[in-house]
């Protein structure tokens, strides 16, 4: 008896790869989804449209977005989590990938829940000032805020957001002292910066592109490694004068933990392929987006790193979730 129950049981597991084997080779075989978390508009939702678009495109089935937004993206994340492993329910990540399991407790793993496919862009900081103020570089910036602790002041579009982090980073490295202001949203954050009502801002490139320009906005440094195409005449914060700076909300895809490998890589071919399309590239670069290319296993180590990296910020700067 015991033998023909492990037989039965070892039948059924050979059907069950099977089975699998064949959906994954099937793949796509029906319309797919793709979730942000976030409600419409930021970064986050501009590239899930854009994959969501190509993926339809070139493989004739259509994939749509839905955004699934609440708890500084924990919703959607959730929703994802617990969707089927089958590669027809896809999810935006991002920064808040890496932070909210040091603000909120996660009803579940924020990196090992889910299968990693692709890192697909970056898009950095950038430090800006109202432009009333004497400051004219990050090195200014550093030694204004040390001539008077706590006497300027820095717009975030909230606790825990891009903005913020970017903000509070800078503040540990640089080893000063900002006042934090948030605001619900980068938008009003931005204006009031503009408006010289606040001091300074470490918004996103797409965000401070548009005020930067109008010259509502002085940027004095971009938090990447390297220039952005988005700001080629802005040097970094490492070029500025402090060494080691970058603050970047990346966004990448992943799928719930144990979709097959063979859909995981499909879908790694197509995102590389996309980011290849000249069509993409325009798209993503008007959003103020760089191109990232990872493998698959480096992505899954780059987020891992990222929560290491932003763990230890919310818990210097003391961050709570609100």
């Amino acid at each position: 008896m015991p033998k023909l129950r492990a037989l039965l049981l070892k039948s059924a597991g050979i059907l069950l790869a099977l089975t699998t084997a064949a959906a994954a080779q099937d793949y796509p075989s029906k319309p797919g989804k793709i979730v942000v978390p976030f409600p419409p508009g930021a970064i986050n939702d501009i590239v899930g449209r854009i994959i969501a678009a190509e993926l339809s495109e070139r493989w004739g089935k259509q994939f749509i977005v839905e955004n699934r937004g609440g708890a500084g993206g924990v919703m959607g994340a959730e929703m994802v989590a617990n969707a089927p492993k089958d590669g027809y329910t896809l999810l935006i990540v991002s920064l808040a990938t890496a932070v909210n399991p040091h603000l909120y407790k996660l009803p579940y793993e924020a990196v090992k829940s889910f299968a990693p496919v692709s890192m697909i862009v970056s898009a950095p900081n950038v430090v800006t000032v109202n432009p009333g103020l004497p400051i004219h570089s990050i090195k200014e910036l550093i030694a204004a805020a040390k001539a008077k602790p706590g006497s300027l002041q820095y717009a975030s579009s909230g606790v825990g957001t891009f903005l913020h982090l970017g903000g509070e980073l800078f503040k540990l490295m640089a080893g000063i002292d900002l006042l934090h202001v948030p605001f619900k949203g980068a938008a009003p954050a931005l204006i009031d910066v503009a408006g010289g009502h606040t001091h300074v801002a470490f918004g996103s490139t797409s965000s401070t592109m548009t005020h930067a320009r109008s010259g509502k906005l002085r940027t004095l440094g971009v938090g990447a490694a390297q220039r952005s195409p988005a700001y080629p005449d802005v040097p970094t914060v490492i070029e500025a004068g402090l060494p080691g700076y970058e603050a970047a909300n990346w966004v990448g895809l992943v799928a719930p933990a144990g979709t097959p490998a063979e859909v995981v890589a499909k879908l790694h071919k197509e995102i590389a392929d996309i980011q290849n399309s000249p069509k993409a590239q325009q798209q993503f670069a008007a959003a103020g987006a760089d191109i990232v290319r990872m493998s698959v296993a480096e992505f899954g180590a780059f987020q891992e790193s990222e929560l290491v990296k932003w763990g230890k910020v919310v818990k210097e700067a003391g961050i709570k979730a609100q």
